[in-house]
């Protein structure tokens, strides 16, 4: 059988951005299919799993939809910590929206994992005449800091699945037989002592 290459991925994705910035309708988009005109506010976080093939492999996300409510900010942490990829939100037609998703990735940056796969959203893309942020904008602003940057609808579904399949064509590939445990993304030996003290 030819499928003894496939390699099974678990993959933490957290979704941070402001409040009504879509990041709920984005993954009921990709996971069920569906939109919803008036998505209630997230409470904490909501949790989803969706299975992806890409190339030779089969990639699990398991996706934190994180609150936007500056009240739940302090919780952010506990769902980006260990995360293999995020996807920051932001309402294209909201600067101040787009400039909180900024604050998302000086955050990630500053505390996330080094090696996370990180992507821009700016959603709403279906309501082009009440756009504040430029596609060039943020385009150059993810390019400047490492990220890959999409415009999406949620309600459309212009590009919603497009950005979850970059996100696991992206993910570092692990070989099953240097990580049976299946949970490291990489083997960073220069950490290892630094972490054994806390973690052993």
């Amino acid at each position: 059988m030819a499928t003894t290459g496939n390699k099974n991925i678990n993959a933490k994705l957290v979704l941070l951005g402001d409040v009504g910035a879509g990041k709920s309708s984005l993954v009921l988009r990709f996971v069920k299919g569906q939109f919803v005109e008036f998505q209630e506010s997230t409470i904490g976080a909501a949790f989803f799993s969706q299975t992806l093939a890409v190339n030779d492999a089969t990639v699990k996300f398991e996706i934190w939809d994180t609150a936007g409510q500056e009240r739940y900010h302090s919780l952010a942490p506990m769902y980006y910590r260990g995360a293999a990829a995020a996807i920051i939100g932001y309402d294209m037609t909201n600067q101040a929206s787009f400039e909180r998703a900024k604050n998302w990735v000086q955050e990630l940056q500053a505390q996330g994992n080094p090696n996370m796969v990180m992507a821009l959203a700016g959603n709403k893309a279906d309501l082009l005449d009440a756009r504040k942020v430029a596609a060039e904008e943020a385009q150059t602003y993810a390019q400047e800091n490492g990220l890959f940057f999409m415009e999406t609808s949620a309600k459309t579904a212009s590009n919603v699945n497009e950005l979850f399949y970059e996100i696991a064509k992206r993910l570092p590939r692990v070989q099953p037989a240097q990580n049976p445990a299946g949970m490291v993304l990489m083997n960073r030996p220069s950490e290892r002592t630094a972490t054994a003290s806390c973690c052993s």
